[in-house]
């Protein structure tokens, strides 16, 4: 069963964000990296804005998702964090994210799984390993996710996935494409587990 998104509510504070009803799934990367886009072909609508120019959410949008459109209890809350990486931005997770991504990433309650997304067209970039340095600091459980894999071929992809697993330290990564839905159904396998949960 395909479940329902609703949009929630964007926050710039963490007096904004919504009660912890159910487990959350943030999705962070770098801006340009695809997250929109993935997440507006998870849900299978239009709910995350996509945008040509980088940098452009500047809150955590958080989204319900319901098994039924009258349902009151959401099985899962998505938070789309706003990107980083983009010189107009900010310069470094730590140093210029905005003072809500910090005590969202450490303390909520509720998280259950980040989702890095890291792009598989290019090489692996320094901000990209830093997030996980800190993800594996906090002791958050997170999967990384190659963005963008229908631009490759079969044998780049082999390569991109296994430069990206060397260069984060990481021993899974999964391929995916918003366009093709390459590597959706697995992810959705991780997702639909944490809301099992």
């Amino acid at each position: 069963m395909r479940l329902i998104p609703k949009f929630l509510l964007s926050a710039t504070s963490p007096d904004h964000f919504p009660p912890s009803s159910a487990p959350e799934v943030a999705f962070l990367g770098r801006s340009n990296v695809g997250k929109s886009s993935l997440l507006n072909a998870l849900v299978g609508s239009k709910q995350a804005h996509v945008s040509s120019t980088p940098g452009r959410t500047q809150a955590i949008n958080f989204f319900a998702l319901q098994e039924a459109a009258a349902s009151i209890q959401p099985v899962l809350l998505f938070a789309d964090l706003p990107g980083y990486g983009y010189a107009k931005v900010s310069k470094s997770i730590s140093a210029e994210w905005p003072k809500f991504i910090e005590p969202y990433l450490a303390m909520r309650p509720t998280l259950a799984l980040c989702v890095c997304l890291v792009d598989s067209k290019i090489p692996p970039q320094e901000s990209d390993q830093r997030l996980i340095h800190y993800l594996k600091e906090i002791e958050r459980p997170y999967v990384v996710v190659a963005t963008k894999a229908d631009r490759l071929s079969g044998n780049e992809r082999t390569k991109s996935a296994a430069a990206l697993k060397r260069a984060l330290g990481v021993d899974e990564l999964l391929l995916c494409s918003a366009k093709t839905e390459l590597g959706m159904k697995e992810l959705w396998a991780r997702l639909r587990a944490i809301a099992a949960t």
